[in-house]
């Protein structure tokens, strides 16, 4: 009793120090609700949109306007209750699958080029495994993203020398080099290695190497283009097509740039307010497939440069919540991992809509939550699920303000 007395002080209070150190010690679990909202947000209004660009195809085509919205609530559905489970789990436990995740996503991009490949749209990406169809390289984006987190935590300190550095960009460049050969997705290859790249960027001390590395790779593209500018022929290649079309789009309206070219009417005949949800003219059948990477188009022309605006402020909000778990995460490994996710929405967010506003050539990359797309679906939840229970190893006070 004594001692009791003792540790308390004599009129039974604790003293300064000890009251501190209780109240350090009553930490609470935290949970992003603001990064599950704005996905569900997300997430919702891409059904709706789906649905307001293809209800006409999927009427005349199928026979059916909810063919389309129907196949992508279902998945979007299963999958948020997927990632709302996933994010109980320890995210520690993809430390110890990081190199099997790693090779299983090369050896499933060279299963495209086996039977098992599945050619849609001209190009061979996807491969058929049963009743699944899928493409490996949406598996490669998670799997660079986990093997990154999980190689740098590893390295420590060695990351600082060359060795390290070049070895990260260097698993990078092999899975590049597998989307892009194997799969033939150029788009898709050079967003793995920025995520290698941009991962590695923020986990070195060092910057000034990345600017001037960054320089050379913007100068070497800028005479790529100069030189490719001055072509007289359209190329055979349909990659220098595309950039030979980005580049003198008018005069190629009519065949190859008429994609982009009905986009951009569709953007611009939304003005401030748009025509109205459901009255875009464009998606009857002047923009094809528009419910993939060029629905982005039928929002502006529905819904106006206001709706347009309020979409991108949702993905700055989604990328803002997956900042702050990153700066608060329990450890560099989940630190990372969140990163990664980070820079893979940034990324194909900024391409996407680069393109339809013709500010790059056609990628072919999907809006993230938006786009048609089972696949695209599964692996965005999966890295939403990730990042979920990364933010579940942020310890807050009793008070509930971060420790």
């Amino acid at each position: 009793m004594a001692n009791t007395q003792h540790r308390e002080g004599r009129n039974g209070r604790m003293s300064g120090p000890q009251r501190l150190w209780r109240m350090l010690r009553q930490t609470t679990e935290y949970y992003d609700f603001g990064l599950l909202i704005i996905i569900i947000i997300l997430t919702g209004f891409g059904l709706i949109m789906l649905y307001s660009a293809t209800a006409y195809r999927a009427q005349v085509i199928e026979g059916n306007d909810m063919t389309y919205f129907g196949k992508q609530g279902m998945i979007s559905v299963i999958c948020l209750v997927y990632a709302i489970v996933l994010s109980q789990l320890d995210y520690h436990l993809l430390d110890k699958v990081a190199v099997l995740l790693y090779g299983a996503s090369l050896v499933l991009m060279w299963l495209v080029t086996t039977p098992l490949g599945v050619e849609s749209h001209n190009a061979t990406r996807w491969i058929s495994l049963g009743p699944v169809s899928f493409q490996p390289s949406e598996v490669a984006k998670l799997a660079v993203i986990v093997f990154n987190a999980s190689f740098i935590t590893r390295m420590g300190g060695l990351i600082r020398t060359w060795k390290g550095s070049i070895s990260i960009l260097g698993f990078g460049f092999v899975q590049f080099l597998a989307c892009l050969f194997l799969t033939d997705n150029l788009s898709t290859a050079i967003i793995i290695f920025t995520i290698s790249a941009v991962t590695l960027f923020v986990a070195h001390p060092k910057t000034k190497p990345f600017l001037l590395i960054l320089a050379g790779l913007a100068a070497c593209v800028g005479i790529f283009v100069a030189i490719i500018s001055h072509s007289a022929t359209l190329s055979s290649d349909f990659r220098l097509r595309r950039i030979m079309v980005w580049l003198q789009l008018d005069k190629y309206a009519d065949s190859w740039g008429y994609q982009t070219m009905q986009g951009l009417y569709a953007i611009g005949s939304g003005g401030l307010l748009g025509k109205g949800l459901g009255n875009s003219i464009q998606k009857l059948s002047a923009i094809p497939e528009a419910q993939n990477d060029m629905i982005f188009t039928i929002i502006c022309e529905e819904l106006g440069l206001l709706g347009a605006s309020i979409v991108l402020l949702l993905f700055a909000y989604m990328l803002y919540r997956l900042m702050f778990i990153a700066q608060n995460a329990a450890d560099l490994y989940g630190s990372l991992l969140v990163i990664g996710i980070f820079i893979h929405i940034a990324i194909q967010v900024i391409l996407n809509i680069g393109v339809v506003v013709n500010l790059i050539p056609n990628t072919g990359v999907t809006l993230p939550f938006i786009s048609y797309g089972g696949t695209s679906i599964v692996f965005l939840m999966t890295e939403m699920g990730i990042a979920l229970s990364v933010s579940r190893s942020i310890r807050l006070k009793s008070q509930g303000t971060l420790l």
